[in-house]
C-alpha cells in the first residue's frame, strides 16, 4: 500500500483517552433496541475518508461468511502479488475477487450466500452508492494468522505516522441489542488478532512480478541458435521496512532501461532502437523482511554483445508529484562506445533505494551472486 503520510521513524503514542478502551453504542441496522450511551452518528451519509468508512463499516452485522469473502479477496490480490488487500470495487463488482484478477480473467470461485456488500447496503444505502468507486479497500495485515472463526477490529489508515491507532470492535450482545467498543491497536496486535486496515488503494495500476508471468508467459527458450542473453531478477530481499504498519507492506518500483536485440554496423543504426524500460512493483509484506523472494523476472529478453550497460533504479512508493531520472546507457559499434539516453519517473516523495549503471561484464561476473543494493538485496542471472 503506498503511503502518501509524512515519515516519522518514531512512533507517536495515543493521547491517553485512545489507549483505554471506550464503550460506545450504536443504533443497530437491523432494527434491534439498544441501549444510547452516546449519541449516534448520523444516518443520512457518510463522507468517504478512511475513517469514517471504518466508522461505518463497523456498525454493520458482519457474519463470518463475510469475513471469509474478504479473507479470499486478500488472498486472491496477495497470489498476483500485491498486498493483503479487497478494495470496495471489487467487493461491489464482484465479490472476493482479488486486485489483479480483472486483468488475469480469473476471480474467487465460491458463490457467496450474502456478500459484505448486500450487508452494507442494508446499513447505509447513501454510503454503498459511492463506496465501490471511492478507491478504497480493506487492508489485512498478517491474514495469513486467521483461526477462521475470530471476528476483526476495523481501524483506518490515519493521516499522521502512527504506531497505533483506535479501532472498533463490535460485539452483539445476547438480548439482540449490539454495542461498539474502541480499542487501542498496534502491529503486535494485528500480528495475533484479526484487524481490517480501511485505507486508500494505490497499487491496484502497477505491474507486479507475479502478473507479469500470467500475462506474459516467457516462451520457450532457444538460446543454442541465439546470440542473445537474457537478463533476469532472480531474488529480491529488503533488509528494513519502510512505512508504518497501518500503511501496509512496502512496495518497491524496480526499473530497467536497455536496449533490446541491439546490433549495429555504424552510428547511425541508433536512431532506429529505441530504449526499452521494464518497470514492475515488488510488493514486500511486512512479515517477508530479511527474506528472499524468488521471481525470476526478465528484465532484459534480449541483451546483445553490443550492449555494454543498461541503467537502473529502485525506489520505494511514497509518492508526490511525478518527476524522473535521466541517465544514459552504453552500446558499442566497432569498439567505440556510444550512449543512449534512458528517462526513469518516479515520485518526488519516493526512498531513493539505489540507481546507477550496471554493466554485461558485471551481470557475468556475478551471474546468481546476491549483492547490496542500499537496502535490499538482489541477485540477477545472465544467460
Amino acid at each position: 500500500m503506498k503511503n502518501f503520510i509524512p515519515k516519522k521513524k518514531s512512533p507517536l503514542p495515543l493521547p491517553l483517552a485512545l489507549a483505554s478502551a471506550l464503550l460506545l453504542t450504536f443504533q443497530s441496522c437491523d432494527k434491534t433496541d439498544s441501549v444510547i450511551l452516546a449519541p449516534p452518528e448520523p444516518p443520512v451519509s457518510i463522507s468517504m475518508t478512511p475513517a469514517s468508512v471504518a466508522r461505518m463499516l463497523s456498525e454493520v452485522p458482519i457474519s463470518i461468511d463475510q469475513v471469509m469473502e474478504v479473507w479470499d479477496g486478500v488472498n486472491a490480490s496477495s497470489a498476483n502479488g500485491y498486498d493483503e488487500e479487497y478494495t470496495f470495487l471489487d467487493m461491489f463488482a464482484s465479490p472476493g475477487r482479488g486486485v489483479g484478477d480483472e486483468l488475469t480473467g480469473t476471480r474467487s470461485a465460491v458463490e457467496y450466500q450474502e456478500p459484505l456488500f448486500k450487508a452494507i447496503s442494508a446499513c447505509s444505502a447513501a454510503a454503498s452508492i459511492d463506496l465501490g468507486a471511492s478507491g478504497l479497500q480493506i487492508y489485512w495485515p498478517y491474514s495469513e494468522n486467521w483461526d477462521k472463526k475470530s471476528m476483526p477490529v476495523i481501524t483506518f489508515c490515519p493521516e499522521m505516522a502512527l504506531e497505533s491507532n483506535i479501532a472498533y470492535c463490535r460485539e452483539e450482545l445476547p438480548e439482540g441489542k449490539w454495542i461498539v467498543k474502541e480499542i487501542a491497536v498496534d502491529e503486535d496486535y494485528a500480528r495475533r488478532n484479526p484487524v481490517w486496515v480501511i485505507g486508500w488503494n494505490e497499487d491496484a495500476g502497477a505491474m507486479t512480478p507475479q502478473m507479469l508471468a500470467k500475462l506474459n508467459p516467457e516462451p520457450i527458450a532457444t538460446r543454442a541458435t541465439s546470440e542473445f542473453k537474457t537478463l533476469k531478477l532472480k531474488e529480491f530481499k529488503t533488509h528494513v521496512q519502510y512505512d508504518p504498519w497501518l500503511s501496509g507492506g512496502s512496495e518497491f518500483f524496480v526499473k530497467c532501461g536497455s536496449l533490446k536485440a541491439f546490433t549495429a554496423d555504424v552510428a547511425s543504426d541508433l536512431s532506429k532502437y529505441t530504449p526499452e524500460i521494464t518497470d514492475m512493483m515488488i510488493k514486500v509484506k511486512r512479515k517477508q523482511i530479511g527474506t528472499s523472494l524468488r521471481y525470476n523476472t526478465v528484465l532484459v529478453p534480449e541483451w546483445s554483445s553490443q550492449l555494454s550497460e543498461c541503467v537502473f533504479l529502485i525506489h520505494e512508493d511514497d509518492g508526490g508529484k511525478v518527476t524522473s531520472w535521466k541517465a544514459s546507457g552504453e552500446v558499442k559499434i566497432k569498439s567505440k562506445s556510444y550512449g543512449f539516453s534512458v528517462e526513469l519517473p518516479y515520485h518526488r516523495n519516493d526512498d531513493i533505494v539505489w540507481r546507477g549503471k550496471l554493466s554485461s561484464s558485471y551481470f557475468e561476473k556475478n551471474n546468481g551472486i546476491a549483492n547490496r543494493y542500499g537496502d535490499v538485496s538482489i541477485t540477477f542471472t545472465f544467460n
